[in-house]
């Protein structure tokens, strides 16, 4: 699973005009589920984001967790994070799962994120989503499930 991660004051998504999810103070993860992801991946990042140390501790070091400051974390499914832009003009998408492995890979990150006693909210799978947000910092990451 291929993650970007942004540290946020607040960020929401938006379908068909109608606002579905919002958190305030977190993390927003844009996640891309490959077809070589298995429930393995899902686990890692939900034990790896929530303990990150890259929120600002009273000196503005990057030392408190999500779990610390007790914030939100707002998963949205992004399959173009897959996208292999390097031969030719346009993306292939043959590295990204299809929605029957990656909708049960994406429920089981957020119930074992949510048993962890985090708020978490998603956006729509397969939406055109509107994903607005304000990236603090800023402080951005890519995390890559295979790399552990």
């Amino acid at each position: 699973m291929v993650t970007v991660i942004q540290r946020v004051s607040q960020a929401s998504v938006r379908v068909d005009g109608k606002e579905i999810s919002r958190i305030d103070n977190g993390l927003l993860a844009l996640i891309g589920v490959s077809k070589d992801d298995t429930p393995e991946d899902a686990n890692y990042l939900a034990a790896r984001l929530p303990v990150l140390r890259i929120f600002p501790d009273e000196n503005d070091k990057m030392n408190k967790s999500l779990l610390d400051i007790k914030g939100e974390i707002l998963l949205v499914s992004q399959f173009t994070l897959l996208g292999d832009i390097y031969q030719g003009r346009r993306p292939s998408f043959i590295q990204a799962a299809p929605p029957e492995q990656a909708i049960p890979l994406l429920s089981l990150l957020k119930k074992a994120m949510e048993q962890q006693g985090l708020t978490v909210k998603e956006g729509q799978f397969g939406a055109m989503m509107e994903v607005s947000l304000t990236n603090e910092g800023p402080v951005t990451f890519v995390i890559d499930s295979k790399h552990r």
